[in-house]
């Protein structure tokens, strides 16, 4: 199979952690629903800063998620609020928490509205195997996928100058099944997000037929892994994890089907998990995942 560019057609259609549940009376019918995600090292006073920022606009935080490892001088925290953007214009809203991350010195600190901002464009790279491609696409077309599919590749031939090329104005790539490695130049070189899917709970069996390394070892438990890609094969930080369980009476098709299935929900899962900014790096090879 050459490389090939296919346009999908336009739709129309064990630390301390805590979490906040907060509900106010607010106008609805103006109501814009907003993501922050927030990561700096510890000190007193990060989340009385939070929520006094989207407060003191008029905002209501819906709920909020903190969490900072032990013995780790890290703060992570998520929240979700909902304000009106006329009394708190989007560009206000970045410089508002441009201010509290310069004054807490974060390392990470990104603000979504998702009825405002873009959707996440992505491209999916795919081999043979059309299983999590197609429940992509489909869940795209639903509505149910949350990013702006705009490139499907496949290559037979390790041309990655060409799929550069085609990823230029990609926010992130999906590996659906795809059996090429990537170099390590390709990774350097696109320098942003990359998810793959695994069947098998990582680190177990890696590389090459995965199902037919499970189904050879009488496993009772399969499941599927979605990570980010790194260099080394299958290592990446692990974002969703999925398992069911198997028995004697599987033959190798069945065995295959629930892994195929186990795969789109998880892929599906990951890349979900992704947009909504529920997806933070725990130092070198972990995630937190809100």
């Amino acid at each position: 199979m050459n490389l090939t560019q296919r346009r999908v057609p336009q739709v129309f259609g064990l630390g301390r952690s805590s979490s906040i549940r907060s509900f106010k009376a607010i106008d609805s019918s103006s109501i814009t629903h907003g993501i922050h995600v927030f990561q700096c090292p510890d000190a007193v006073g990060i989340v009385a800063k939070l929520s006094e920022c989207i407060a003191s606009r008029g905002g209501n935080i819906l709920g909020a998620d903190v969490f900072v490892p032990e013995n780790k001088n890290v703060f992570y925290s998520r929240s979700e609020f909902i304000f009106d953007p006329v009394k708190w214009p989007r560009l206000q809203m970045d410089e508002d928490f441009l201010r509290i991350s310069k004054m807490f010195d974060a390392s990470r600190s990104v603000v979504r509205v998702p009825k405002l901002d873009p959707k996440f464009k992505i491209a999916v790279l795919a081999s043979k195997q059309e299983h999590c491609l197609i429940d992509l696409l489909h869940s795209w077309q639903d509505g149910r996928l949350p990013v702006d599919i705009t490139r499907v590749i496949s290559k037979e031939n390790k041309r990655e100058d060409e799929i550069l090329d085609l990823v230029q104005n990609t926010d992130f790539l999906v590996l659906a099944r795809y059996m090429q490695l990537l170099s390590g130049k390709f990774l350097q070189r696109y320098r942003k997000d990359i998810i793959n899917i695994h069947h098998g709970l990582l680190p177990s069996f890696k590389g090459g037929h995965p199902s037919r390394q499970a189904f050879d070892a009488g496993v009772k438990l399969i499941g599927a892994t979605s990570h980010f890609v790194t260099e080394e094969l299958d290592a990446g930080p692990i974002i969703e994890q999925m398992v069911e369980r198997v028995s004697h009476r599987d033959n190798i098709q069945s065995f295959v089907q629930k892994s195929e299935n186990l795969e789109k929900q998880c892929l599906a899962k990951a890349i979900k998990s992704y947009c909504e900014l529920r997806v933070l790096p725990n130092e070198e090879n972990r995630t937190v995942v809100f």
